[in-house]
């Protein structure tokens, strides 16, 4: 008889099989349940069916083969399979079995056939190219699911929401529509034409519309419990040059005025209106501990960010709550600080930058989601929320944790005059600047952090945990 190796992985959960299962058998699971560090693209996403396939792109050094699985063996509410038709591997096979421990507690077992190409010949480097990549991506989906399930599980007992996203290609909006479909909302997506949907989108819950004169091209915008938007040009994709600096103003200022003008005129306008913002708005303020109460500051970032949330203001005579989320840097190795920092931290040649004194505030993705998630579905928020983890560091600091994470040096310093010299003004803000930023409203409001330390969110969010 052949021999075929299995892994087997077994996850406990505090919450009943139903909430677990419910969890996976949403749209969005496939997407939340890839690893970040993985870079997985998905093609085609099919349901919890006998005979549906899921579809995505994997990334082999400088390859990205296609990964076709097929679904079978469903039996729903407690397991599934999925058997690779195309891909890399000899073979793949795959049980999900999710078993009841006790009414609130439920056990994940994963078990894998797989085998490599040539693996009479191959096998022996499995130790090597299978099995810590193995171990490594399922401690990240159990972390993940454990924790995407209770936070949906605290809002269990609230109805269901619809939900319209702006930004809903952005490295936040993405992970969030699939995390809302996860929690079993009805997620709809406003787009402008041009706009480049993700092939797993179902094109029943897009709406398309002109953002500079506000005409409603395809759908309608009546009817949302929600309106979360997160559009804008990326502060931090290119040198603000001074056409540059007018495009990030125009897709934050103009763009948001023009959606709250077109919303105030609906038959059925949204009742929440929750609006990106960022920490900028309280401008290079060193180690003064800053809250929602805390003044402006000075500076172009702080002026955008005041002027992107006045641009709300015809919605104040609706009975609309405007939220304001007022972000910090996100953690995740797809996009923003961690990304660009990765490549010259695993080099060793990380270290403090300027003085390393300047404070960053920081968040995880995941804590990013939930939180919009927990102040969408809080009746009483109301007005600017810092999303920012309870713990801010220097940039020293931060520097230092990295490199603990990869297991390389963090001393190396970069001296100020080569950020401004190579990034400009821009370089100044974003790298030089800081803010010691508190989320003293969220924390008020019962959210509760699943991380609150740099170093649990990094080893998390690049599957190196301890």
């Amino acid at each position: 008889m052949e021999y075929v190796p299995t892994y087997v992985h077994e996850a406990t959960f505090q919450h009943p099989q139903e909430d677990v299962w419910s969890w996976y058998d949403g749209p969005g699971a496939f997407l939340r349940i890839m690893p970040e560090w993985e870079g997985l693209t998905p093609v085609q996403v099919g349901s919890l069916s006998d005979g549906e396939e899921t579809k995505f792109r994997i990334k082999l050094g400088p390859l990205r083969p296609m990964w076709v699985a097929r679904h079978h063996s469903v039996e729903p509410g407690h397991s599934f399979s999925d058997v690779m038709v195309k891909g890399p591997f000899g073979k793949w096979d795959h049980e999900h079995s999710i078993k009841a421990v006790t009414k609130k507690e439920s056990k994940v077992i994963d078990s894998i056939e797989w085998k490599l190409p040539f693996h009479f010949f191959t096998g022996w480097t499995s130790f090597i190219t299978v099995i810590p990549r193995l171990k490594k991506m399922f401690r990240f989906r159990t972390d993940r699911t454990a924790s995407d399930v209770a936070a949906i599980s605290k809002t269990n007992h609230l109805p269901r929401k619809k939900v319209l996203v702006t930004g809903s290609t952005g490295l936040i909006g993405n992970q969030l529509c699939a995390f809302l479909e996860c929690a079993g909302h009805e997620v709809y997506r406003l787009v402008r034409p041009t706009t480049k949907l993700p092939k797993v989108v179902n094109p029943k819950f897009v709406i398309r519309w002109n953002e500079k004169t506000g005409e409603i091209l395809e759908g309608d915008l009546n009817g949302f419990d929600s309106v979360i938007h997160l559009a804008g040009a990326g502060i931090g994709d290119k040198r603000w040059s001074k056409k540059r600096k007018t495009i990030i103003r125009s897709s934050r200022v103009d763009v948001t005025t023009r959606l709250c003008e077109v919303l105030s005129t609906l038959d059925q306008p949204p009742k929440k209106f929750l609006c990106g913002s960022a920490i900028g708005y309280y401008g290079n303020r060193g180690t003064e501990r800053l809250t929602e109460d805390s003044k402006i500051g000075q500076g172009y970032l702080s002026e955008l960010c005041e002027e992107w949330e006045q641009s709300t203001k015809s919605l104040d005579s609706l009975n609309i709550r405007v939220v304001y989320l007022r972000t910090g840097l996100v953690m995740t190795p797809m996009g923003g600080i961690l990304k660009r920092l990765l490549l010259p931290a695993k080099m060793g040649g990380l270290g403090p930058v300027g003085n390393g004194k300047q404070m960053q505030s920081w968040i995880s993705l995941d804590d990013e989601i939930y939180a919009i998630h927990h102040l969408m579905m809080d009746e009483d928020s109301k007005g600017p929320y810092n999303l920012t983890a309870p713990q801010p560091v220097s940039q020293k600091q931060f520097a230092k944790v990295l490199g603990k994470v990869l297991k390389r040096p963090s001393f190396v310093p970069l001296p100020g005059f080569m950020i401004k010299l190579m990034f400009g003004k821009m370089g100044q803000c974003l790298v030089l600047d800081g803010q010691e930023v508190y989320p003293e409203r969220l924390l008020k409001s019962g959210f509760e952090f699943t991380h609150n330390d740099l170093e649990s969110c990094i080893r998390h969010n690049l599957g190196r945990q301890s």
